[in-house]
């Protein structure tokens, strides 16, 4: 996998991926990427090139560098999801970035994860691809999480739970042992998940209650 990196982006999340690759990483920021509407004048950010994603491979070859597109959660993580989709159709390599202040035990993690600060994660979890980790969770034992998930911060995730695809967790929800969170399930804060959801519902109190209606066009 090539060490120079373009970052897909030119908001909040990329401004963090570069400071954390750039202080806390072997990698080289090389450029930024946006669709090419999204150019700003100056065609820079943070001293460093700005360049159109439908032509990125003609000026930063395949071969020679990776890619990282740590994005936010829009629409229940599905716009990460389809830049993730379209930067594997170009053929790059997705790196992951995990804190060096993150506690972990050989586990299997796939690309393009964005791993903040002071995260456990427990032995025998695997983690999948295009998921972010905000800082301060807890990732219990013998745990899955799926594609295309988010957790802001200080979640704690009980041992054997399965995350499922394209969930949302808030900051400070809970999950007891043994719970399967169903594709898209979005948890709000500070809520307490004591059994396993159905797709695309969100859950919300302590003990957490799902919402009569599924998750609004405007997440989807």
């Amino acid at each position: 996998m090539a060490n120079k990196v373009i970052i897909f982006g030119i908001q909040d999340y990329a401004e963090l991926a570069h400071y954390y690759l750039t202080n806390d990483s072997s990698f080289e920021v090389a450029a930024f990427c946006v669709n090419e509407k999204y150019i700003p004048e100056s065609k820079s950010f943070r001293g460093l090139p700005v360049v159109p994603f439908e032509d990125v491979e003609h000026k930063f070859p395949i071969c020679d560098y990776s890619f990282f597109a740590p994005m936010a959660p829009k629409k229940m993580n599905q716009v990460r999801e389809a830049i993730y989709g379209e930067v594997k159709e170009k053929g790059y390599n997705l790196i992951s970035y995990i804190s060096s202040k993150v506690t972990m035990f050989n586990n299997e993690i796939g690309d393009n994860c964005f791993i903040l600060e002071n995260n456990t994660l427990q032995p025998f979890t695997k983690i999948g691809n295009n998921v972010v980790l905000w800082s301060g969770n807890h990732i219990g034992h013998h745990g899955e999480i799926r594609d295309h998930v988010t957790f802001t911060s200080h979640v704690v995730m009980s041992g054997h739970c399965i995350i499922g695809e394209n969930s949302f967790l808030g900051v400070n929800a809970t999950l007891r042992d043994g719970i399967t969170l169903a594709k898209g399930t979005l948890v709000g804060m500070a809520s307490a998940i004591t059994k396993s959801t159905e797709e695309w519902g969100v859950y919300i109190g302590n003990p957490a209650k799902k919402l009569e209606n599924k998750l609004s066009t405007s997440l989807l």
